[in-house]
């Protein structure tokens, strides 16, 4: 098996666990503030990750450029703003559409990586995306439906523009990455990934902290006060970025967040096994077309 298939598994897996604590923290923090705690209280991990593999490992730290900087600078912008756009689409009623349009991230990611990156998807692999995203979109239907409103003004309203918006800026975020840390000249691929997300994470962090200091001081201390629980977004947030960041060095940014899908099985599962909720036959469903979707993925790479 290649070991980009087991790390971005597990990356989806600390994100399903960073995106539950998030959205318990918008309440108290507001939009800005759960999307700082990400960065901020992330970036202490992320230094220490680095720091083990190279006094731990005796890994040595890449050498920087300025095309190095400008992708991680390019990734880290559209991240915030990717990240922004989504805890700002719970604050709408009819969200649903929304989120599920923010799922169409690997088909974007796609496009990008053959932008910055000059990679392309085969026949099959490309066929395999599709499916996953249906799958995706699904799910995040089934349940909610789309509440009474109708289907045209659910497909143009300003939570589905707003979902789009935030898939197309993960999938510049995702490529701008991968293109960043290919970029470094030498070191080891795990070297290379926790540098690359060491100085994200640090650029993040320092342009969310002084823009709030200057506009959203209130949201800055709120995001202080509740450490306790942010600090546990920021480790899991962390994990999962290792694990992407990793795997996008291994492997092209489109089949890394389109096998990145199974996010949505481990929601589903602890949704029936933790919490004994009752699973739709909508939701069984998705799930069989983001399986099949990943089977495929890897049998055609």
């Amino acid at each position: 098996m290649d070991l980009w298939i087991p790390i971005t598994v597990c990356a989806a897996f600390s994100q399903n666990i960073r995106s539950a604590l998030q959205k318990h923290l918008k309440g108290e923090l507001g939009t800005i503030g759960a999307t700082f705690v990400r960065f901020g209280y992330g970036l202490p991990f992320a230094a220490v990750y680095l720091a083990g593999l190279h006094f731990g490992f005796g890994m040595a730290i890449p050498k920087p450029s300025l095309v190095f900087a400008g992708f991680v600078a390019l990734g880290g912008i559209a991240q915030i703003i990717a990240t922004f756009l989504l805890v700002h689409l719970f604050s709408h009623k009819n969200f649903t559409v929304g989120t599920a349009y923010s799922k169409t991230e690997p088909i974007l990611a796609a496009l990008f990586g053959w932008v910055f990156l000059g990679e392309t998807v085969g026949l099959w692999s490309g066929a395999a995306i599709m499916v996953g995203v249906i799958g995706v979109i699904v799910i995040s239907l089934a349940r909610r439906g789309l509440q009474g409103i109708t289907i045209r003004s659910a497909l143009l309203g300003r939570p589905a523009l707003i979902g789009l918006a935030s898939a197309a800026f993960f999938g510049i975020s995702a490529a701008a990455y991968r293109a960043g840390s290919l970029s470094l000249a030498e070191g080891e691929v795990f070297v290379r990934a926790a540098f690359a997300l060491v100085c994200a994470t640090a650029f993040q962090t320092l342009v969310m902290a002084v823009w709030m200091a200057l506009m959203a001081r209130s949201e800055l201390t709120a995001s202080l006060r509740t450490w306790r629980v942010s600090i546990w977004v920021g480790l899991t947030g962390v994990a999962g970025s290792v694990g992407w960041f990793t795997a996008m060095t291994l492997q092209q940014v489109a089949y890394v967040r389109a096998l990145a899908q199974v996010e949505l099985i481990f929601t589903l599962a602890a949704s029936v096994f933790l919490f004994r909720e009752q699973i739709l036959k909508m939701e069984v469903f998705g799930c069989a077309l983001i399986a099949e979707s990943v089977v495929v993925l890897i049998l055609s790479i």
